[in-house]
């Protein structure tokens, strides 16, 4: 047998094929089943959006209507599901709470029936209406408040946004955030969805899928960084700081949070969909100096390292529309899982259909025939 090329972090080694979507990372391309990023976040809604993704066409207006009604109606979690949350410590982080709410889903609804394709849609349409309820129960109940209960006249986003604040949203933001739940919600085989996929060609049940993604989601160098993005533009604190920052970050060889990526080398796609989303929103509610400072940042990173393929990403923007939204920071990350479900279940359904349990093998590079020491003899 042939010994392949060892690859650190498997770079550039293809894990599947996939109809899902696509990525050229030198044109700053990024389609869903064939259709632009841009075309979806200008045209098509987050739900529309799933539905292409998972069954690979977008819906008749009858079809979309019943996955919209079976979203709405699966919204509300058992109340067990809620005294458990309520048990977690306040301090925990949301990504922990989501991770092990996902799992608990299991315990009420998995039977592991992957061949019935009446249980594989319960199962989407389950994972899609319960993620954001438990995302917005945890933020209220870790500030002693009792959970929101979804509102069945609210769409999927504007509903989301209640949940969190008891306030109905402002249309326009509701729209901008269902923007952000569409940029989300696919990018190929990157580290959560290899996660979800490495889980299912297990043959376990969906929602410890959606729990292994999620888990993977809450590192600093995957979901995370939209939250280090944030830090980021508060210690460097004006404009005028701007550039000595990331002059000194360069020089010490540090990562700017935010810029480059594994695939892209231009500007992410749909990072300039979010700088327009931002400037949207600042125009119609008010600046945010947090932008200024944003641009700055970008403009000097460019001009230093631009040379090398280093541009904003998705996370660089993103922060900034949701802290302008008055989402908390550290409900970033779970608003990016609401979002990446769509696609992990898309791909979750791609695998089921040619199934084969992912088992690579590795380069060994320690030692052989080593003797047994007694302990007695042990340093």
């Amino acid at each position: 047998m042939a010994v392949c090329e060892y690859k650190p972090g498997l770079e550039g080694i293809p894990a599947t094929r996939s109809e899902v979507s696509y990525v050229d990372g030198s044109q700053g391309l990024l389609e869903y089943r064939g259709i632009r990023i841009e075309e979806l976040a200008a045209k098509s809604n987050f739900l529309e959006t799933a539905y292409l993704l998972i069954w690979g066409e977008l819906p008749s207006k009858t079809e979309l209507e019943k996955f919209q009604d079976e979203v709405r109606y699966h919204r509300r979690i058992k109340y067990r599901i809620r005294d458990m949350m309520k048990c977690f410590p306040e301090t925990g982080h949301p990504m922990d709470a989501l991770q092990a709410s996902a799992a608990a889903l299991g315990l009420f609804y998995s039977r592991r029936a992957l061949d019935n394709p009446e249980y594989i849609r319960e199962a989407v349409v389950r994972l899609l209406a319960k993620i954001p309820t438990m995302v917005a129960a945890f933020q209220l109940m870790r500030n002693g408040n009792d959970p929101v209960q979804p509102r069945d006249d609210l769409d999927y986003s504007s509903n989301f946004l209640y949940m969190l604040t008891e306030q109905e949203p402002d249309p326009f933001a509701a729209q901008v955030f269902d923007v952000c739940l569409t940029l989300h919600a696919e990018h190929t085989i990157n580290a959560s969805t290899f996660s979800a996929m490495v889980t299912a060609s297990t043959l376990t049940d969906p929602y410890a899928v959606i729990a292994s993604a999620v888990g993977t989601l809450a590192g600093p160098l995957h979901g995370g960084a939209n939250e280090e993005v944030i830090a980021m533009l508060d210690e460097i604190g004006s404009v005028e700081n701007a550039r000595p920052f990331i002059e000194s970050a360069i020089a010490q060889k540090q990562k700017i949070m935010g810029f480059g990526h594994r695939v892209y080398t231009v500007k992410d796609p749909r990072a300039t969909i979010l700088q327009n989303l931002a400037e949207q929103l600042f125009e119609k509610n008010g600046s945010d100096p947090y932008y200024d400072i944003a641009v700055e940042v970008e403009k000097v990173v460019e001009e230093k390292l631009g040379h090398k393929g280093i541009y904003a990403n998705v996370d660089f923007y993103s922060g900034l529309v949701y802290r302008h939204l008055g989402i908390p920071t550290d409900l970033f990350t779970p608003i990016f899982a609401i979002a990446r479900v769509a696609g992990w279940l898309a791909h979750w359904k791609e695998q089921l259909a040619v199934n084969r349990i992912f088992r690579p093998t590795q380069e060994y590079v320690g030692n052989h025939g080593v003797s047994y020491l007694p302990i007695e003899k042990r340093s």
